[in-house]
């Protein structure tokens, strides 16, 4: 459980949310472990928050308001702590991505997020946001791309990826688009030691994952969790027995699938077959 610490609870909301939940907790006589029993939690996940290091959540802010007494205190502050620069459905599992020691992602039509190039992930967001105007586009493709530098980190979390097939055949951008992500991915796969690529053929076949993206994160001091995605909207996964069942299905996906080797040389046939399409245009 992490220990509480001295937090400056100025420095920002969230540990202003963390100081004031530790601040009220102590002043109701409880410990983490109790105040968590009442709340339905761990004692943890309530150090976890007096840390200020995981978002509040705003239901569970409200439980304790309601046992501390606090009115809509904590409700207001886990308001301001929940800022961010990326979609309300994602920032949590964004936030965990950047704790995580080891990230497994599952792909059926597309390459994953921090793998993406700017020219990639500006034709996906355009795609997914037709009307929106072009400075929003600008605004979603930078801070995608702010988020795959979590691999330059030297602490970057080992990435485990298995994309289908079909993600290396549906043209996103075009053509030369196409040839730059792919080529992209070559590189990364082949450069990066701690980022593994396989690629899931259609001969595998149906599996669990065969209509949804999925993103498993591993912690060094925190049970693992699980994020699934659609076109917009997202669930963050923490319940042991359904986070064990989506381990479970990634393990039968990555055996099902080609091996890195096979893999980097599929991806690198493909991205020459969007470089010659992109010629003949």
């Amino acid at each position: 459980m992490p220990q509480p610490k001295e937090l400056d609870p100025y420095a920002n909301p969230r540990a202003f949310y963390g100081a004031e939940l530790r601040r009220l907790r102590e002043a109701a006589g409880l410990s983490q472990n109790q105040l968590g029993e009442q709340v339905f939690c761990s004692g943890t996940y309530i150090g976890l928050f007096e840390a200020a290091e995981r978002r509040p959540q705003l239901e569970l802010s409200s439980a304790l308001d309601e046992l501390l007494g606090s009115g809509e205190h904590l409700q207001r502050l886990c308001l301001l702590a929940r800022k961010s620069k990326v979609a309300g459905y994602f920032a949590d599992a964004a936030e965990l991505q950047q704790r995580a020691a080891s990230i497994a992602e599952y792909s059926s039509m597309v390459v994953p997020g921090l793998l993406q190039t700017e020219s990639y992930a500006r034709a996906l967001t355009r795609a997914a946001h037709p009307f929106a105007a072009q400075g929003v586009i600008e605004d979603h493709v930078r801070t995608r791309m702010e988020r795959g530098r979590l691999l330059d980190s030297p602490t970057a979390p080992v990435l485990w990826v298995v994309i289908h097939e079909a993600a290396l055949l549906v043209t996103v951008g075009g053509d030369a688009v196409m040839a730059e992500q792919l080529t992209y991915l070559a590189e990364q796969s082949a450069s990066r030691p701690r980022v593994v690529t396989q690629v899931l053929p259609f001969s595998a076949g149906a599996h669990p994952f065969l209509d949804t993206s999925v993103t498993l994160m591993y912690f060094d001091d925190a049970p693992p969790a699980v994020y699934t995605e659609g076109a917009y909207s997202g669930q963050l996964v923490e319940d042991s027995p359904l986070v064990d069942q989506f381990c479970s299905a990634y393990d039968l996906a990555r055996a099902s699938a080609l091996s890195p080797e096979t893999s980097l040389s599929l991806i690198k046939s493909a991205a020459k077959g969007h470089t010659t399409d992109a010629h003949l245009t």
